[in-house]
C-alpha cells in the first residue's frame, strides 16, 4: 500500500525543504566565501579557520544553553507556533542580512545570528511531529521531512552554485554573485515556511500558567532531576550523545578533510551534492522499512554501518574513494536521522515535546564539539590526517552499545 502524506504532514515536511537549504550553503559555499572576505582583509589562512571555528561555535552554545528553556516555553499552550516564527524570522532575516555584510566581522556577526536562529526552529520543528501525525506513522513521516530536504536543497543550491561559479562570466563581482544567492535561499526558506506556519495547530500542550516564562524554568528543572529516573530517554541521549557526534563530524569535516588530501575542490562539492542526491531514495527507503521492522534494529544498522565508513575513511587516499564515501554517507544519513527523531518522538511526553528536543538538541550540538576535537588532537599526535579520522569510529561503537542497551529497556 502506497503511503501518502496528509496535507498537514506535506506542509510540515515543506519546511525541512526550505530550511535545508541554508545548511547545505552553510556547509558549502558559506565557507568559501568567508575565506574570500578574509583574504581580502589581509587574514591568514590559520586566522580564517580559527575564526570560522569561534563563529560556529558561539551560535551552537547559544542554542544549546537556550535550547531547553525555550522548548519548555513552547510546550505552553499556543506557544510552541509564535516561538517557532520568531526563531525562523531571526534566521531567514540573519541569512538576508549576510547578503549585505561585506567586512568579514560582520559577516561573522549576522552569521552568529543566522545559524542561531536556524537551529533554534529546529528544536519547534522537531517537536511538532507528534502534532502533525500519529506514532504509528512517525517513522514514515519524519524519513519524508529529511528525504525531500535532501533533494529539494539542490534546486536553490545548483542554482546559486551556478550563479557564484559563473560570476565571471555572468559579468558580476564574487560579492553580487554572493548576495543573490543568500537572497535565493532567504526566499526558499520563508516561502516553504508559509504552508507550515497557516495549517499548523498545537495538540498537545501544558496548560498556561500565570507566569509562564517562570514556570517554563521550574518545569525545566523538574524534568532535568527526572531524566535519569526515566531509564530509556536517558540511555538514548547517552547513545544519542555519541552517534549523533560521528555523524556532524563527518559532516562538517568532508569538505576540510578532502582538501587536507590535496583533493579538487570543485570534485568535493559534487560529491557533497550527490550525498544530498543519494540521501533522497534511502531516506524514504528506511522510512518504508520501518513499516516492517522495529526502529531499533534499523538504527542499529544504521550505526553499524556508519562505524564502517569510519574505518573505511582511515584509508582514504583519492578522489573516486572520497566519491565512494559521498555515496556511503548518503545511503544511511537520512536513516539514522530521520528515525531518530521518530523514535525520540515516541518515547516522550507529547505534551513536553518542546523540552525534551531541547535537551536532544544539547546533546546533538554538545556532541558537535567533541568529534571535531578528537579528530584534531589524534591527528596532531599521530601526525595522520587518515588516522585522526578514523578514530570517529570510537563513536559509533559507545553509541551502539549504549543504543543496543537502550532498545533492552521495555517502555
Amino acid at each position: 500500500m502506497k503511503f501518502k502524506l496528509t496535507k498537514i504532514e506535506r506542509n510540515w515536511v515543506l519546511y525541512d525543504v526550505g530550511n535545508s537549504a541554508f545548511t547545505l550553503l552553510v556547509a558549502t559555499i558559506m565557507p568559501i566565501y568567508f575565506n574570500y572576505l578574509a583574504g581580502n582583509a589581509g587574514l591568514s589562512s590559520v586566522e580564517y579557520l580559527a575564526y570560522w571555528g569561534y563563529a560556529a561555535s558561539v551560535s551552537t552554545l547559544v542554542v544549546a544553553v537556550m535550547g531547553p528553556v525555550a522548548g519548555t516555553l513552547a510546550d505552553t499552550r499556543d506557544f510552541k507556533k509564535p516561538v517557532f516564527i520568531v526563531s525562523l524570522c531571526i534566521g531567514a532575516a540573519g541569512c538576508a542580512g549576510l547578503a549585505l555584510a561585506r567586512n568579514w566581522l560582520v559577516f561573522l556577526t549576522v552569521f552568529v545570528i543566522a545559524k542561531a536562529g536556524y537551529s533554534a526552529s529546529l528544536i519547534f520543528y522537531d517537536s511538532m511531529l507528534s502534532d502533525v501525525t500519529t506514532r504509528e506513522r512517525m517513522d514514515q513521516v519524519s524519513s519524508q521531512g529529511f528525504a525531500w530536504g535532501y533533494i529539494g536543497s539542490c534546486v536553490p543550491f545548483v542554482i546559486c552554485l551556478g550563479i557564484v561559479l559563473g560570476s565571471g562570466k555572468l559579468g558580476i563581482t564574487m560579492e553580487t554573485a554572493m548576495m543573490i544567492a543568500f537572497f535565493i535561499i532567504t526566499v526558499w526558506w520563508a516561502a516553504l515556511s508559509v504552508p507550515l506556519l497557516k495549517e499548523y495547530r498545537q495538540k498537545h500542550f501544558v496548560e498556561r500558567q500565570k507566569n509562564a516564562v517562570r514556570e517554563s524554568f521550574r518545569r525545566l528543572g523538574r524534568t532535568f532531576l527526572s531524566i535519569r529516573r526515566e531509564k530509556k530517554i536517558f540511555l538514548f541521549l547517552l547513545a544519542f550523545f555519541f552517534y549523533i557526534d560521528g555523524v556532524y563530524t563527518i559532516i562538517d569535516m568532508a569538505t576540510a578533510y578532502g582538501s587536507a588530501l590535496g583533493l579538487d575542490s570543485t570534485g568535493l562539492l559534487l560529491a557533497l551534492l550527490l550525498t544530498q542526491v543519494v540521501a533522497f531514495p534511502f531516506a524514504l527507503l528506511f522510512g518504508k522499512l520501518a513499516r516492517k521492522y522495529a526502529a531499533e534494529k534499523l538504527i542499529s544498522l544504521c550505526i553499524a554501518a556508519y562505524f564502517g565508513i569510519a574505518v573505511f575513511a582511515m584509508f582514504l587516499t583519492s578522489q573516486i574513494q572520497f566519491w565512494i564515501l559521498a555515496v556511503l554517507v548518503g545511503m544511511f544519513q537520512g536513516g539514522i536521522q530521520a528515525l531518530s527523531r521518530s523514535y525520540f518522538t515516541k518515547i516522550i511526553p507529547p505534551r513536553q515535546s518542546g523540552e525534551f528536543f531541547g535537551f536532544l538538541d544539547i546533546c546533538g550540538k554538545g556532541a558537535s564539539f567533541m568529534g571535531t576535537t578528537l579528530v584534531s588532537v589524534i591527528s596532531q599526535i599521530t601526525g595522520s590526517i587518515n588516522l585522526g579520522v578514523g578514530m570517529i569510529a570510537v563513536l559509533f561503537l559507545a553509541g551502539f552499545v549504549l543504543f543496543r542497551l537502550t532498545a533492552a529497556v521495555r517502555d
